[in-house]
């Protein structure tokens, strides 16, 4: 790695990590540290929830997909498009106008005023777990990115380079300093595509004549997947924008129902097609070095979602190495803020809430910042142990799925408001998941254990629902 590209690369995380303490001498209380003070315009949440939601995993995962099925792997980010639009016409209007909400910090604050405390406790304990899974996935994905485009560094010391510098501006910033900096490490990241990545991957390889004589006609067809893959990537990722908390946060962080919708469908145009495409052919590029031999690695050994760092740093010049760098790591760092503060405010308002109401606002921002730095710390041990970042993504998605979906939806869109169904349906969906996932046998159909636990989950809550009447 040359001085220049580190060089560039150090000036880029020093400035993440002076917006973390600026943001963290304007901090007053919980407000400002979970909700960004309530006021927080369209474009800014937009960018925000775009980078947390498609962020380094889906970077990664869209690159390891481009580089097994081609173009087609971008249906994958059809269902973020989806999920956020029927989030903005749907779900903003019922949370964001609702006078009952209007102080929460939350999601499972939600679940306690629809159904009661033990359920609202639940959520909590199944958000957390989701977001501390999700945040190590965030962690890998950027250790992954590093050891793949810098040989002299390994995964472990990469992962905790990422961790170090991700966990503390959020610790210092909270809610307000992820935002800003989502903002600015999306601009980063779109840039780094559009002007860097793109065009000199696409010369390097040949351009397009090359391509098509190096790849299948399947790599560029929209239609190279089978219906599983879809049903498989909907069911995981179009109801996570109904239980996903760092997306609740922003909700209450936008200044009223118009600019909030705004920034959903704002960002549901850059997750599809802007941001899948985009990832898929850096993926299809890499496979293109793969096969004229510029990427010295066998088939066997080659780990899919590493082909594109090892593109890049097989390509890019000094200099140019450390803005695309800087560019992927803005991706990875977008989300895993987004959920450390999603996990911490699991901590600090739903299951430490209660202890903590009696104590001044100071003191429990300041606790607030040690669960975000406890939290991270866990967040990197797991990572540790893991090595593929989308499964590792999809199963915390799925968890969280599978546990808050049903009860949401029955609670807020059709006044099944039973507490005993709502406990059941969170218990049954996550355990029936969560099985299904370690025991890795078949499953009818070729489907994921979330959609078994989805329905479990819809299931047991219609019967427990039925019974409680």
């Amino acid at each position: 790695m040359s001085l220049i590209d580190l060089s560039i690369f150090i000036v880029y995380m020093i400035l993440m990590l002076g917006v973390g303490f600026y943001f963290m001498r304007k901090n007053t209380g919980q407000d400002d540290y979970y909700v960004g003070g309530r006021n927080i315009g369209s474009w800014h949440i937009g960018l925000s929830v775009v980078a947390t939601d498609v962020g380094g995993g889906f970077s990664v995962g869209l690159g390891g997909l481009g580089f097994m099925m081609g173009l087609s792997g971008s249906w994958m980010l059809f269902t973020g498009l989806l999920g956020a639009w029927m989030a903005a016409v749907l779900l903003i209007p019922k949370v964001r106008s609702n006078p009952a909400f209007e102080n929460f910090y939350t999601l499972p604050q939600i679940f306690q005023h629809l159904f009661d405390k033990k359920v609202g406790i639940a959520a909590a304990v199944i958000s957390f777990v989701g977001y501390l899974g999700f945040t190590s996935s965030q962690l890998l994905a950027g250790a992954k990115l590093a050891s793949g485009t810098f040989p002299a560094l390994d995964l472990n010391m990469a992962l905790l380079i990422m961790g170090i510098i991700a966990v503390v501006y959020t610790v210092l910033g909270g809610l307000k300093a992820v935002i800003y900096t989502d903002t600015i490490q999306w601009i980063v990241l779109m840039a780094g595509f559009i002007f860097i990545g793109l065009p000199i991957s696409y010369f390097h390889v040949g351009g397009w004549e090359a391509i098509r004589s190096t790849l299948p006609d399947e790599y560029f067809s929209l239609t190279n997947l089978s219906w599983q893959d879809f049903a498989n990537w909907g069911i995981t990722i179009l109801p996570i924008w109904f239980v996903g908390m760092t997306l609740y946060q922003r909700i209450f962080a936008s200044a009223d129902v118009k600019s909030a919708k705004k920034a959903w469908f704002i960002a549901g145009l850059f997750e599809w097609p802007i941001m899948a495409f985009m990832g898929v052919s850096l993926g299809l590029l890499a496979k293109v070095a793969f096969e004229q031999g510029l990427i010295v690695e066998s088939l066997d050994t080659l780990d899919p979602e590493m082909g594109l760092p090892i593109l890049l740093s097989t390509v890019l010049p000094p200099g140019i190495m450390g803005l695309m760098m800087s560019a992927y790591f803005s991706a990875v760092l977008s989300t895993a803020d987004s959920c450390l503060m999603a996990a911490s405010g699991n901590l600090t308002t739903d299951l430490f809430g209660k202890i903590l109401k009696t104590k001044d606002d100071k003191f429990v921002m300041r606790i607030s910042q040690l669960f975000t730095l406890l939290i991270g710390i866990v967040a990197l041990v797991i990572a540790l142990q893991m090595t593929n970042v989308l499964e590792l993504m999809l199963y915390s998605y799925a968890f969280m799925v599978s546990g808050l979906f049903v009860p949401i939806i029955a609670g807020l869109f059709w006044n099944m408001r039973s507490p005993k169904a709502a406990l059941a349906s969170m218990i049954i969906g996550g355990v029936t998941t969560a099985a299904l996932s370690l025991m890795k046998f078949p499953l009818p159909f070729g489907l994921d254990p979330n959609f078994f636990g989805v329905f479990a989950s819809l299931a047991v809550f219609l019967l427990v629902f039925r019974i409680d009447k």
